[in-house]
């Protein structure tokens, strides 16, 4: 290659380099400045014992004064152990979705209707689906508690207005929500395993248990992977529909770290302590999700 091909195949590579990251620019400045800038700054007010509402004089480092102060904070500890009890969330979803998947995939022959039916809760506002089943729970009116009554019981539960219901009451909810998207993802895998594995098992006299045990669970190992991953780094996100039906209350027996967070920024004007809260929260997600990424290689099948 002569001297003026390298240079002009330099210059095109050039070219091509800075059209690409013309291209990434957008994402990659808004990704600095919107994610990256404010995770490094809320950092360091983490440190300190300030107010987004008081001037930078104000700024004064406390240390981990913060940090320490969260483990004899009940209610923060509280919200923590409602965490992580909202994480049963995720393998009861997985569980009725990956049934449900099967037996729409299998037996049912409106498939595109049954997806619709199962998606619409999960692309529906949470709002309006939180409304719902406050009139759903409704201690002395709601539908649930009128059939219960006409069962023959007679103190049924208040529901979200009992403190030993009420979260059970928002896992429910959640994992009524949620089973739509799990349904979609692993409905497209089941679709995707090769119908020749099924062939030869039935060839083999292998049975539905065996085929479900040795083949399909095996093959949708990566979706659900996946689905927990991303299950559990939500179930620690979940704030809207806390906020909408609960509060936190009552006596913060549905009160998560996100929406106390939330209290302590906005409401108690405690920036660095809330600070504090979404770096544990960070670490909790991170953990977890490593824990998992560790673990997948003994069970997960690519």
């Amino acid at each position: 290659m002569t001297r003026t091909k390298r240079v002009k195949t330099a210059s095109w590579r050039n070219r091509e380099n800075l059209t690409g990251y013309a291209f990434v620019a957008p994402m990659l400045l808004g990704l600095i400045l919107i994610t990256i800038v404010p995770a490094i700054l809320s950092l360091i007010v983490s440190f300190s014992d300030w107010s987004f509402i008081q001037g930078l004089d104000q700024f004064k480092f406390v240390g981990f004064k913060n940090y320490s102060r969260l483990f004899s904070d009940q209610v923060f500890m509280t919200s923590f152990k409602n965490n992580i009890v909202l994480l049963l969330v995720v393998p009861i979803q997985l569980i009725i979705s990956l049934a449900l998947a099967i037996i729409i995939d299998k037996f049912v022959y409106w498939k595109s209707f049954f997806k619709v039916v199962f998606f619409m809760p999960y692309i529906s506002s949470i709002v309006a689906v939180a409304i719902v089943f406050q009139l759903l729970f409704a201690p002395s009116y709601g539908p649930i508690n009128k059939a219960l009554e006409s069962l023959g019981v007679a103190n049924p539960p208040k529901w979200l207005a009992d403190l030993h219901y009420a979260l059970p009451s928002v896992m429910i909810i959640m994992v009524w929500v949620g089973i739509g998207f799990c349904l979609i993802v692993y409905l497209a895998a089941l679709q995707a395993i090769p119908r020749d594995m099924y062939e030869a098992a039935d060839i083999d006299g292998a049975g539905q248990w065996s085929r479900f045990w040795k083949i399909t669970l095996p093959m949708v190992s990566p979706t659900t992977f996946y689905l927990l991953v991303t299950g559990f780094i939500s179930t620690f996100k979940a704030f809207d529909i806390i906020m909408v039906l609960t509060q936190g209350g009552p006596s913060y027996s549905t009160s998560v770290i996100t929406y106390d967070l939330y209290t302590t920024a906005f409401v108690s004007l405690k920036t660095g302590y809330a600070s504090s809260m979404a770096w544990v929260l960070f670490a909790c997600v991170l953990l977890i999700t490593v824990i998992q990424w560790i673990g997948q290689k003994k069970w997960v099948n690519y």
